[in-house]
């Protein structure tokens, strides 16, 4: 009678050959046996967002040609911020600052002119009677307003609005302050629009803007590299423009929650505000999201230099436009920032008397960019997103 337990127990070579090939890794691209499920990959690394580099006998060459094609896209943005950046910041330089003036007021014109004799700073804007000039210091078409006090005695009152610009409005009170004193006469200043005590620089309008541009790009980029560059279709299409609208409204509203209850540098004007930034959230999320339908994430490269490397300079936030080289002086009133900067400026200090242009603008663009990503979906979407055809490798 034969007993299980006395059989022959397999050799210890044996047992270490079956253990070393179970144990044994398998090549990129080979299955063993007749199985044909490749290995299964790690589902956290996936689920965390990781994406794992391409395997192929030849890895080396597109592992060059695309880390070197990125780095030269890195190079040169990093070079535009650093030329934008420096190149237009690094010496601001007051030119042309449009100070109102009654056309009757003899003074008051007498007074800049001399000035203007001296230097190019400070430039006079005529208007017919104190109450258009007064208008156009709140449409923020000028800076300040120069007036006799007693027309044909040495008093003169410069009316500022340092809302604008605390800049522009301290170059203009300092140079006209000088030019009253050389001549014997007196200046009295009176900020009607001031700037808030919480922001003495007026720097907040610009910041704020800034997370409401970059926020727009990475959202647009996040969908862009999750989702694919171009929807497959219209549907999807709307629901990538929808995502970003709801999107938008959230950092428009924390951008005025942080301006408004944190740090209390406006305290009126908090819808406004969150509307303000909605729109510029949205202007720039669609630009980036365009761009990147017809161009791929090439596209996120183009809209960071527009809107960040050239925008943010020009965009007359740190200093006013007339402090700005030519290139930029004219930016803030068709790029993203500075409409932005001009449409928070005037929501926040100006009633909303001073935002019918930047409304407008950002308006515009924010159509372009959907019409610009519905476009590139119905051109480039499904040719894009279908899958490759099998070769004869693969069948």
């Amino acid at each position: 009678m034969t007993q299980e337990h006395d059989a022959e127990p397999p050799a210890a070579s044996q047992v270490e050959e079956a253990i070393g090939s179970e144990a044994e890794p398998e090549e990129p691209g080979r299955y063993r046996g007749t199985r044909r499920t490749p290995p299964a990959r790690p589902r956290v690394l996936t689920g965390m967002g990781h994406v794992r580099e391409p395997e192929s006998e030849r890895w080396w060459r597109s592992w060059l040609g695309r880390t070197a094609a990125l780095l030269l896209g890195a190079l040169i943005l990093a070079a535009a911020f650093v030329t934008a950046y420096v190149g237009g910041l690094h010496k601001p330089t007051p030119r042309d600052i449009p100070v109102a003036v009654v056309r009757d007021d003899n003074a008051a014109r007498t007074l800049i002119a001399a000035v203007r004799v001296r230097t190019n700073t400070i430039e006079a804007v005529e208007y017919a009677d104190p109450q258009a000039a007064l208008q156009a210091l709140k449409k923020r078409s000028v800076y300040a307003i120069l007036s006799s006090s007693t027309l044909g005695g040495t008093g003169l009152t410069l009316t500022t609005a340092s809302a604008s610009s605390p800049a522009a409005t301290q170059v203009i009170e300092q140079t006209l302050d000088a030019a009253a004193a050389a001549t014997g006469a007196s200046l009295a200043v009176a900020d009607v629009v001031p700037v808030s005590t919480q922001d003495p620089l007026g720097v907040v309008p610009f910041y704020l803007v800034f997370g409401f541009v970059l926020g727009g790009i990475l959202a647009a980029t996040a969908l862009g590299v999750a989702v694919g560059t171009v929807p497959r279709n219209l549907d999807r299409a709307a629901m990538r423009i929808g995502a970003l609208a709801v999107f938008s409204a959230l950092v428009g509203t924390a951008g005025a929650i942080v301006a408004g209850p944190v740090t209390q540098v406006w305290t009126s004007h908090r819808v406004g505000v969150a509307i303000a930034g909605t729109l510029v959230t949205f202007a720039a999320a669609m630009l980036t999201s365009a761009a990147q339908g017809w161009l791929g994430l090439l596209g996120t490269g183009l809209a960071v230099l527009l809107l960040i490397a050239l925008g943010n300079p020009g965009s007359g936030g740190i200093y006013p436009p007339e402090f700005l080289p030519r290139f930029f002086d004219q930016m803030y009133r068709w790029n993203i920032p500075g409409l932005g900067v001009s449409l928070v400026e005037g929501v926040a200090y100006f009633d909303r008397q001073a935002t019918g242009w930047p409304i407008t603008a950002l308006a515009l663009w924010a159509l372009a960019g959907v019409l610009g990503l519905l476009l590139a979906t119905a051109v480039l979407g499904r040719r894009l997103s279908s899958p490759p055809s099998p070769s004869i490798k693969d069948k």
